[in-house]
């Protein structure tokens, strides 16, 4: 079936899907050109939240010399030489882009790599360079232990201080970043958001926080970013918060935070009850993590983090690239109790909890994807994958060389994840426009893959609102889309109506399904979860449960890396009332668009290298999409 709304994407492209929509004859007597007030989005902008150049401690570490500029000129199109020597180019050009470098010791990579006499004075900074020096295992070993220093807090002192706020050479490096962001923002046709990393990472626990800001280098450049190394820095999330207000009330800006990499937190990135650091999670928390933190990182390079099959038993689709080996250096290895804090499904039905006690949701975010790619060169496809660091690159190596390794265990560097970006619905290509949709949470997280999604949530959605030329207009007038809240109705026996249209990537795999997330709580306080087949291709059945038991077929070919559209569907669209309504409990949903199966990226290198993959390699996945999810209270 052919959905008017995707039609029009198809003939559009990048031109307003509005134009192509039927004007009603109110329109027409409002004003001649019914377009003049519409202020809703028209069109999807792709991009990347995550990206890391040589800036960062890491990943100058482990070999990346690409810079900031670098960066954008890739995002933008340009062909470049990576920093193993290797061309590479995006098949498509990105949006806009956020380069985020780690702010703790930003720039001492490249000084190590350049031999800074400050540097060489120091006996582990001599280590150091001299292990990178060397080069191969040498250089890993080198920065291994480097990382592992700032994972425990224990650098030497001297570096933390030269590399920190109100240090020349740390406001040298944030003019830096901001300088290129500035050059290359063109608004209308390309986006360079200024933002940095906050690398909190106490004991190994991943508590990382992305930052964006809204604004231009003049109100930037009156701040430089935090850090997280004692004694300048802190890990406390609740000091970044301080920091993002005392950044607007300076500076009249805007700005926000997105966590990442739950997975790698043993079990503190979503807390319930204590924080990592024994704080409480009180009415101050949810209140100031509710307000700076509307968005969240659910896919990337180590890992999917939209929910895990321990949690989600009975959800055949949550096995997919999950993390689930330790914390992020490996020192302590992951129980099964922790990944309730770990997942943001989980995070969702937690939220719901939280808001019961205190009145505020802290985990109410939207979603969005991202590479976390420390090679500076934004990849997210598995035909062009390039790794998480320079040292994971493509090479006939790469597939048997580990991520990270401790004497606890090890991540294989065959289950990096090729992913992912984020799709934002704006107005404009801009950096106000993007930053406000964030805002919002009409955002979209995929895998990689550029799949077009529109989700809106009402109460009196019809087939023929999903079948009309104007169904976008529609969607937005009669309800609200992915991110926003449904109203309560005065009729209790009312259920609400969802409408969804999904486009496959243009160049990409057909769709298998489209499927409708739920998650809520009770009258007893108890959260419940269901996955709901709501749309699937040809003509298999979805039966009264809402499950589609037939699988959609494989047509990947190993021997020769290839898949074929044989299967599955171009598009998909549905109108959908919730069967299981209760007026009185709280709830989310949020939609999951799954591809036919495809070739992981370990198959591509086996064609291209002649390697042999390792027997637990995982070879074939479903890419995906995560919708921001739309939230339902009675209160509201």
């Amino acid at each position: 079936m052919k959905y008017p709304f995707l039609t029009t994407i198809i003939s559009m492209a990048s031109v307003s899907a509005l134009h192509a929509e039927a004007v009603t004859a109110q329109e027409q007597k409002d004003n001649f050109s019914p377009y003049v007030g519409k202020t809703y989005p028209s069109e999807v902008y792709w991009g990347d939240t995550h990206v890391h150049t040589a800036l960062s401690l890491d990943a100058g570490l482990f070999g990346n010399t690409l810079g900031v500029e670098e960066a954008y000129r890739f995002a933008k199109g340009e062909k470049l030489t990576s920093a193993t020597g290797v061309p590479v180019k995006l098949a498509r050009p990105l949006d806009w882009l956020v380069v985020s470098d780690h702010t703790d010791l930003m720039g001492f990579a490249t000084d190590l790599q350049a031999g800074k006499p400050h540097i060489l004075a120091n006996a582990k900074g001599k280590e150091w360079y001299d292990g990178y020096k060397k080069g191969g295992d040498a250089a890993g070993v080198a920065a291994f232990d480097l990382i592992t220093h700032f994972a425990q807090m224990k650098l030497p002192p001297e570096f933390v201080k030269a590399y920190s706020p109100g240090a020349p050479e740390f406001k040298s490096v944030w003019s830096k970043i901001v300088g290129a962001a500035e050059t290359h923002n063109d608004p209308g046709k390309f986006t360079a958001f200024i933002g940095f990393e906050w690398t909190s990472v106490p004991k190994g626990f991943n508590l990382h926080r992305n930052v964006i800001l809204r604004d231009n280098g003049d109100k930037a450049m009156q701040v430089v970013p935090p850090t997280t190394q004692p004694p300048m820095g802190s890990t406390d999330p609740l000091d970044l918060y301080k920091w993002l207000e005392e950044y607007e009330s300076k500076t009249g800006g805007k700005a926000f935070c997105l966590a990442h990499n739950g997975n790698l937190s043993n079990g503190w990135m979503f807390p319930t009850e204590d924080t990592y650091a024994g704080g409480k999670v009180d009415a101050n928390y949810v209140k100031l993590r509710a307000k700076w933190e509307p968005q969240y990182e659910i896919t990337q390079i180590k890992g999917d983090g939209e929910a895990h099959p321990v949690l989600s038993p009975n959800d055949p689709f949550a096995d997919y690239e999950n993390w689930d080996v330790g914390n992020l250096d490996l020192t302590q290895l992951k129980k099964p109790e922790m990944l309730k804090g770990e997942y943001a499904r989980e995070a969702l039905k937690q939220g719901l909890l939280l808001e019961k006690k205190f009145g505020v949701n802290p985990y109410k975010f939207g979603f969005g994807g991202a590479t976390d790619s420390h090679t500076t060169l934004a990849t997210a496809d598995e035909d062009n994958f390039f790794g998480k660091s320079a040292s994971a690159e493509p090479s006939a190596g790469r597939v048997n060389h580990p991520f990270i390794e401790s004497k606890l265990g090890k991540i294989e560097g065959h289950t990096l994840v090729a992913s992912g970006y984020t799709g934002v619905w704006a107005e404009d290509n801009t950096r106000a426009a993007l930053f406000d949709a964030f805002i919002r949470r009409e955002t979209y997280g995929t895998t990689g893959p550029r799949m077009k999604v529109r989700f809106f949530g009402g109460w009196d959605y019809t087939d023929a609102d999903l079948n009309a030329p104007n169904s976008t207009t529609l969607g937005y007038q009669k309800g609200v889309p992915m991110g926003g809240d449904l109203k309560a109705q005065a009729d209790a026996k009312k259920a609400p109506t969802f409408m969804v249209s999904a486009l496959r990537d243009a160049v990409g795999a057909n769709l298998d399904r489209v499927q409708i997330v739920k998650g809520w709580i009770d009258a007893d306080s108890k959260l419940h979860e269901k996955v709901y087949d709501i749309a699937v291709s040809g003509d298999r059945k979805i039966d009264s449960n809402g499950v589609c038991k037939a699988a959609v077929g494989n047509t990947v070919d190993l021997e020769k890396a290839t898949w074929s559209n044989t299967i599955g569907s171009t598009d998909l669209g549905t109108v959908w009332t919730d069967p299981d309504f209760d007026a009185t409990e709280s709830s989310f949903y949020y939609v999951r668009v799954l591809e036919i199966p495809t070739p992981r990226w370990v198959v591509y290198d086996k064609l291209r290298f002649g390697v042999e993959l390792p027997k637990n390699a995982q070879l074939i996945g479903q890419e995906r999409a995560y919708t921001s999810p739309i939230w339902y209270s009675p209160s509201k």
